[in-house]
């Protein structure tokens, strides 16, 4: 069972900033691909952006040059900082994390991001 916690999520005006963390309980990088979703109201859960075991990143078009995905393996911790921010950002962002060779998958529980003036 991987664990896993957001934190960083809230309000904040159009055109700012905001960093997403997600803390695993375990060590999971080297077996698993970690990513950021986000699901806004009436709308479908979609990716954001996505790192894998070997560093590769993706980026959904519409956060490309806005948002970065990084880790920090001795904290075990996924973040996502987001400059730039848009109205159309808002949504609760969830974190991921699929197996490379099974793709199981464990999801956090949610942190709201509301981008509004």
């Amino acid at each position: 069972q991987v664990q896993l916690v957001e934190s960083g999520g809230g309000w904040v005006q159009p055109v700012g900033s905001l960093r997403l963390s997600c803390a695993a309980a375990l060590s999971i990088f080297s077996n698993y691909a970690t990513g950021w979703y986000r699901q806004a109201p009436g709308k479908q859960r979609e990716l954001v952006a996505r790192i894998t075991s070997l560093d590769t990143t993706n980026y959904a078009d519409s956060v490309k040059g806005r948002f970065t995905i990084s880790r920090d393996n001795a904290k075990n911790t996924v973040y996502l900082q987001m400059n730039s921010l848009k109205p159309e950002d808002t949504a609760v962002y969830y974190c991921n994390a699929e197996h490379r060779i099974s793709h199981r998958a464990y999801w956090g529980q949610g942190t709201q991001v509301t981008v509004s003036s």
